[in-house]
């Protein structure tokens, strides 16, 4: 049998401590694959090239992570091997061949994982094809094909990590002697202590950052973002490694609970497992809290956009027209194109004069042009009732809480020295936004002369309007969006445009939470199973002394229960906290949609959990 042949059956040997390291490997390839298949799909970049640079942006951050997740995970699964690598240094394996044998050993294994992403990815290919037409709401098809470049930049760059990985991993065995191999993880450990001074800066890490994410509102979201995130980082540290241990310290030192049932058996170990693998729940935590973040708020800013438009734009087609010679035309085409909708249409005149307040024009319509608005308009607004000395300022009404100060009082208009009071607002979207109107008598609209812009602006309010879709694409290539002296707007065609803008980068940003969120439940798996034969030792003698198997279950799950989701628990508080800043900074609700995502990555997770502690208790049960 050559080396390399003993490496490779070494590999087979140990396929149960391999296995899930191979299939989290193979995922991290499935997905960086996938993503490759979308990036150079031929039709892609002519539907939306916006999605297909997002896709190549994935992959790095994709490549970056697989990285760290595999390099982490190989030390993790070498240390707990160290008793057999002891093993063949005592029956005469040099240093230089056990290092040998690790590097054949991850080498094989990232060749067969990458092989085996790529084979899934062109089985599954066309069904994940066919779910991001639907996904993205694209017109055309994604036609399958062969992905030629994908599959060859997918087995480069796995290839080229895989070895650069197996580089990495074999310095974790340069020093250790043949004493410390053949002890492994039997070796006697130190009590796990903890420093009360630094769980008491955990807590108050924690807390400042919470409360800096909680206070600020609008753009000081953004201000104190970095300084926050910085200081939970820290916190969230100091809270595994320091503050977890403390607390579970101070539990043991309590007789009444310490000594009571089987209490003993859970505290006694639970220390030197929170100590042990508090690097990894930090790991977990934080991983986990991007995931949720970064989906939450790609969730709540594609729900906030669409919102706006529908909530912003009562009218389903709006025609504004500064002087166009072609806008009765592009009226007719409106209403033909509507000629099987029913409609309901109102056109306005409007006047831009100047104010003695401003340097530039304001907007004026006449109370009866007003009023025929509101009469379209459903449920619709109330009618003004105007005095020939009043102005009514007509202020855009923001769905995301942008709307301007406003102050009662009187307004100066330049021509003929004309003095208003403004003593009501009305706070509306009838009109275009983002300029202010005033509506005013129609005996002194009428007499306005000194007119710096004359407008007639047209709306038209269908009750369905998101039937309208097809007759708003039709009208955008008839007349377009802007155009000399006039804008065109159809609130299905915009809405559409953010549902699928949105669509793709949520697309994008979906398959990348995925992965981290896959890969946090697989540090947790992992760090579980590396532990595993010690877990059958220490059970097996306690058995002796009269464990039942119902004792048994019940420590075991309260154990695994702790580990699996403290830190899953404090990165959905994290993650809880930032989408309420993001809130903040928007004046938008998103309890509806953190309470989507988080509660969905909830469920996968208890799912996760009750598989694992199952397959777990079973293990430990079988070697009693």
């Amino acid at each position: 049998m050559t080396f390399r042949q003993f490496a490779f059956n070494n590999v087979l040997r140990n396929k149960r401590t391999y296995a899930a390291y191979f299939l989290s490997s193979t995922f991290s390839v499935l997905v960086f694959f996938i993503y490759a298949i979308f990036a150079f799909h031929p039709s892609l970049s002519s539907i939306n090239a916006n999605v297909s640079m997002g896709l190549h942006v994935a992959e790095g951050i994709i490549y970056v992570f697989s990285f760290l997740f595999v390099l982490i995970s190989m030390s993790a699964f070498l240390k707990s091997r160290k008793k057999e690598f002891g093993l063949m240094v005592m029956l005469g394996m040099t240093n230089g061949q056990l290092r040998k044998m690790v590097f054949l050993e991850n080498v094989f294994i990232g060749f067969f994982a990458t092989i085996s992403g790529m084979g899934l990815g062109i089985v599954f290919g066309k069904i994940i094809l066919l779910a991001a037409e639907n996904i993205l709401d694209l017109e055309e098809t994604l036609p399958f094909y062969w992905p030629i470049q994908a599959l060859l930049l997918t087995f480069i760059a796995f290839l080229l990590l895989f070895i650069i990985i197996s580089f990495s991993t074999v310095s974790i065995l340069k020093g250790n002697k043949l004493v410390d191999l053949i002890k492994g993880s039997s070796a006697p450990k130190k009590e796990p202590k903890a420093s009360v001074a630094l769980s008491i800066i955990a807590v108050l890490l924690l807390a400042i950052g919470y409360a800096g994410a909680l206070i600020a509102r609008n753009m000081e979201v953004v201000v104190v973002m970095i300084p926050v995130i910085i200081v939970v980082i820290i916190g969230t540290y100091f809270l595994f490694t320091q503050l977890s241990v403390y607390t579970i310290n101070r539990l043991r030192k309590g007789k009444s609970l310490f000594w009571k049932k089987t209490n003993m058996v859970l505290f006694s170990d639970l220390a030197y497992r929170m100590k042990d693998n508090a690097r990894t729940f930090f790991f977990v935590a934080i991983v986990s809290t991007v995931a949720f973040s970064a989906i939450g708020s790609l969730v709540g800013f594609r729900s906030m956009m669409t919102t706006a438009a529908v909530e912003e734009s009562p009218f389903a087609f709006t025609y504004i027209n500064e002087g166009n010679v072609k806008g009765e035309e592009h009226i007719r085409l409106i209403k033909e194109e509507l000629a099987d909708i029913p409609y309901k249409e109102a056109s306005v005149k409007i006047k831009g004069i100047n104010f003695k307040e401003t340097n530039y024009p304001m907007f004026v319509v006449s109370e009866t042009d007003y009023n025929k608005l509101v009469e379209i308009e459903e449920p619709g607004f109330k009618k003004v009732d105007i005095q020939q000395n009043e102005a009514i300022p007509i202020q855009y009404h923001s769905s995301l809480g942008m709307t301007p100060d406003w102050e009662r009082g009187k307004i100066n208009l330049e021509e003929d020295n004309i003095v208003l009071d403004q003593n009501e607002r009305i706070l509306s979207n009838l009109f275009p936004p983002y300029h202010d109107y005033f509506v005013v008598d129609d005996a002194l609209f009428d007499k306005l002369q000194q007119v710096e812009i004359q407008q007639e602006y047209s709306a038209f309010y269908i009750k369905d309007w998101k039937e309208t879709v097809e007759a708003g694409k039709s009208l955008v290539q008839k007349i377009g969006k802007f155009g000399d002296a006039y804008q065109f707007h159809s609130l299905a065609f915009d809405w559409n445009e953010v549902n699928q803008g949105y669509g793709a980068i949520l697309f994008v940003g979906l398959f990348i939470g995925a992965v981290f969120f896959v890969a946090a439940g697989s540090f947790l798996y992992f760090r579980l199973y590396a532990d595993l034969e010690d877990e059958k030792r220490k059970f097996s003698a306690i058995g002796k002394l009269g464990l039942t198997d119902k004792e048994l279950s019940k420590i075991l799950s309260v154990q695994l229960a702790l580990l699996f989701f403290v830190p899953i628990i404090v990165a959905v508080i994290h993650g809880a906290v930032a989408l309420t800043a993001l809130q903040h900074m928007f004046n938008f609700s998103l309890v509806k949609e953190s309470a989507l995502v988080l509660g969905s990555f909830s469920v996968i997770q208890i799912v996760y959990f009750f598989f694992i502690r199952a397959n777990y208790i079973r293990k430990i049960k079988r070697s009693i």
